[in-house]
């Protein structure tokens, strides 16, 4: 009978003349283990590198902390039916606080610039109205906006004649554009991204229990996996503001994509 050779087991190793070169060298067994756990660390920071890479083109864009890996859904609440915009509350599906906006009453002075935090009262996005504007255009801000500050998108009317939807330009990063369609006076919008792919939705909040819908200051945010939660509530304090101004003389509410 023929008898089996031991056949050594064998790395690639650069030779040091020429880097393109590689020579065979023999591993034993118990360089296995070590040499295994090498590669899979490798793949595990290729993997990372991979996720991150993917997190910035998919909307990665005030923080991180609020991009998901799954569709996520967000109940938003007025924390006051005075006057249009004064301030919300937005839970998960746990009942868990997300985000908060704290009361900035009627004033058009307070309404020009808003804060959106987290639940530890961390500011996260300041948006501010842009004046004088024909296109309702307004500013966006990491954290706590500072005399100077460049703002990282801007938001404004696609057009001032006729019905036409919003324009969401970011200058952080690649530069991405999105479109909000729909009437956020209905709740009742999807933002949508340069290839016209779904990435949030507005829609009004439907009670689990009794089947009912519930009124316009009691709402739902859906996320599309990987889009930033901070930026696109950012978007919806927009909207609200916008909605608020946007009334007829005898007080009838209008579309807030109309144009004037």
């Amino acid at each position: 009978m023929r008898s089996r050779t031991h056949r050594p087991k064998y790395k690639f190793f650069p030779s040091s003349s020429c880097r393109s070169q590689f020579r065979l060298l023999p591993v034993n067994d118990l360089q296995l283990p070590k040499l295994f756990h090498i590669l899979c660390c490798s793949v595990a920071e290729r993997k990372l590198l991979g996720l991150q890479k993917k997190m910035e083109e998919l909307g990665v864009i005030v923080d991180d902390t609020f991009v998901y890996n799954e569709e996520k859904h967000l109940t938003v609440m007025k924390t006051s039916l005075f006057f249009a915009g004064d301030g919300y509350t937005v839970y998960d599906c746990k009942g868990e606080l997300v985000f908060r906006v704290d009361s900035y009453g009627p004033d058009a002075r307070e309404k020009d610039e808003i804060v959106l935090m987290d639940a530890q009262g961390k500011c996260l996005l300041t948006v501010r109205r842009k004046r004088p504007s024909l296109h309702h255009r307004w500013e966006g801000f990491v954290g706590e906006r500072t005399e100077g500050q460049k703002p990282i998108f801007n938001v404004r009317r696609s057009s001032i004649i006729g019905r036409s939807s919003m324009t969401v330009e970011v200058f952080k990063g690649s530069g991405d554009e999105y479109q909000i369609e729909g009437c956020f006076g209905n709740r009742n919008c999807t933002i949508f991204n340069a290839a016209k792919e779904p990435m949030a939705e507005i829609k009004r909040k439907v009670d689990a229990t009794t089947n009912v819908v519930l009124g316009k200051d009691v709402f739902s945010l859906i996320l599309k996996p990987g889009f930033d939660g901070a930026f696109a509530m950012g978007l919806v304090l927009i909207l609200d503001q916008i909605n608020g101004d946007s009334f007829d003389e005898d007080g009838t509410e209008m579309d807030p994509t109309a144009g004037d």
